[in-house]
């Protein structure tokens, strides 16, 4: 009788690793607009007033400590009218800009401009007091747009106006969580550890249902993230992806025209009937179709973007769970507002649960839990803000999240707080709907030693639509890793993407 050979078996599957979604601290308020704050007759001058309330304190006590030593012992005003002509000194309040080109809201909305920068525009700096006008060299090399609160140290021209020497705006808020720097998961380049460690994915811009889909990128997408795509390798790296962040865009718009034009409109009009839109489902169902796929394997967040069916006004609040239809029945499914703050727990103790009663993988027992504070948007701020310069540059501020509302970017009309004004810094800012990747470290620009230890992961998140990029954020390390699902193939890291600063 012959000898039978002993077969082969196959590596068994790699076990996806598990994180926890924490509740919000009492600094990073909820975006939710509840039925008791849902009222539009308030004025939006009441979000100017409170923002320079909530950011006069840090940015007083910084500008002391910037100027305190100055020669010529600058005193500061308290009221921007209250400048004397010749003295040196410096004023508080929030900056305006006056533009030509900016839309006018008591006039009929012109064309969207791509660019509200001109020749001609003036920086104003105003406070309760009134307003004065704010000019010299030192405003060109200062990016500036409306909403910001800063001091302006300078003196009083003859003309009237206020020639700037230096400004100083509000540092970054306190950090959110506390991280141990004792554990070695916290070494960047350790090899041992790489492979256990947690990330995060951030995709943005699905954009179904536009002129060009991209529906095999997403395909490819979904299979990668369940698992089911690439090599082993890839298949080791996508399970150690605990959550999926789809920071918005995950609709197309609808065109101008989609309905036809007016005149066959009244053509197809009868007996009175209205017409009924030329709307197909389709989109909906196969966004739902892809969710449903995702969260069976991994946790899903979800945020409204521009050309999502959600409120224009920020903040966009979230979708409407019925719209995802088997999706919505998922624990580990989240419809998010945009903006939104979301805290993760990674890691757990020996012998602790971790996401919806799921007990850790076997690579994870023992290691410290670390968690993470993550600051998402869908991108419109930002968007907002390159229309104010010339040329296209990310400036991340530390202290306001869209400062441009609500002069040119359109928000609820809040009466008692600002909740764009930034407490807690997070450990991570994902901005989606961007043209472009790129990713930055950003810390405190003054403080001692120990303080700069702590920066913010700044992630910018191209459409996924256009580029084919998919984001992994090291939970640990918050290093980045740039994956392309542009091609036929198995998906691709882009070597040239690893950021760590």
């Amino acid at each position: 009788m012959s000898r039978m050979e002993a077969l082969t078996t196959p590596p068994s599957p790699p076990t996806r690793h598990t994180s926890a979604v924490l509740d919000q601290t009492p600094s990073t308020p909820s975006f939710i607009i509840d039925a008791k704050n849902k009222s539009y007759k308030h004025q939006y001058s009441n979000i100017y007033f409170t923002r320079l309330t909530m950011l006069k304190k840090p940015v007083f006590e910084r500008a002391m400590a910037r100027w305190k030593d100055l020669k010529g012992s600058p005193v500061c005003v308290p009221r921007v009218l209250d400048v004397v002509k010749s003295q040196l000194c410096w004023v508080l309040g929030t900056v305006y800009m006056d533009m030509p080109l900016k839309p006018n809201h008591s006039l009929p909305p012109p064309p969207p401009r791509e660019k509200f920068y001109s020749d001609e525009d003036s920086i104003m700096l105003e406070d309760e007091s009134g307003r004065i006008k704010l000019v010299g060299d030192r405003l060109k090399s200062t990016r500036l747009v409306t909403g910001v609160i800063m001091a302006a140290l300078g003196m009083e021209t003859p003309s009237g106006d206020f020639e700037v020497i230096d400004t100083c705006s509000a540092d970054l808020a306190p950090f959110a969580e506390v991280v141990s720097t004792n554990d070695d998961s916290m070494d960047v380049d350790s090899s041992s550890t790489a492979h256990r460690d947690e990330y995060l994915a951030v995709v943005s811009g699905l954009s179904i249902g536009a002129e060009s889909p991209a529906d095999a990128q997403i395909q490819m997408l979904v299979e990668y993230l369940s698992g089911e795509a690439g090599g082993r390798d890839d298949q080791m790296l996508a399970s150690q992806i605990t959550r999926l962040v789809i920071a918005g865009n995950s609709l197309s718009s609808v065109p101008d025209g989609e309905n036809g034009d007016e005149e066959e409109n009244k053509k197809s009009k009868k007996f009175g009937a209205a017409i009924q839109p030329n709307f197909s489902p389709h989109p909906n169902s196969t966004l739902s179709a892809h969710l449903q796929d995702l969260v069976s394997a991994l946790p899903v967040h979800i945020l409204p973007g521009t050309d999502d069916p959600s409120g224009a006004i920020l903040p966009q609040q979230p979708f409407p769970r019925a719209m995802f239809g088997r999706a919505a029945s998922f624990e580990t499914f989240y419809c998010e507002t945009n903006p939104a703050w979301i805290r993760v727990r990674c890691g757990t103790d020996l012998g602790t649960s971790t996401l919806e009663g799921v007990g850790p993988s076997a690579s994870m027992i023992g290691r410290s839990p670390v968690t993470r504070s993550l600051l998402v948007t869908s991108g419109q701020p930002v968007l907002d803000m390159y229309k104010y310069f010339p040329h296209t540059a990310f400036h991340a501020r530390g202290d306001i999240i869209a400062p441009t509302a609500p002069d040119t970017l359109w928000c609820h009309p809040y009466r008692e707080r600002d909740p764009f004004v930034l407490k807690e810094t997070p450990d991570i800012y994902i901005i989606g709907g961007m043209a472009k990747f790129d990713t930055a470290l950003v810390g405190p620009e003054h403080g001692g030693e120990k303080k700069a230890l702590r920066r913010c992961r700044v992630v910018l998140v191209p459409s996924f639509s256009e580029t084919g990029v998919l984001v992994l954020i090291n939970m640990r390390t918050l290093d980045v890793r740039r994956m392309s699902m542009g091609g036929p193939e198995s998906p691709k890291e882009d070597q040239d993407a690893m950021q760590e600063g």
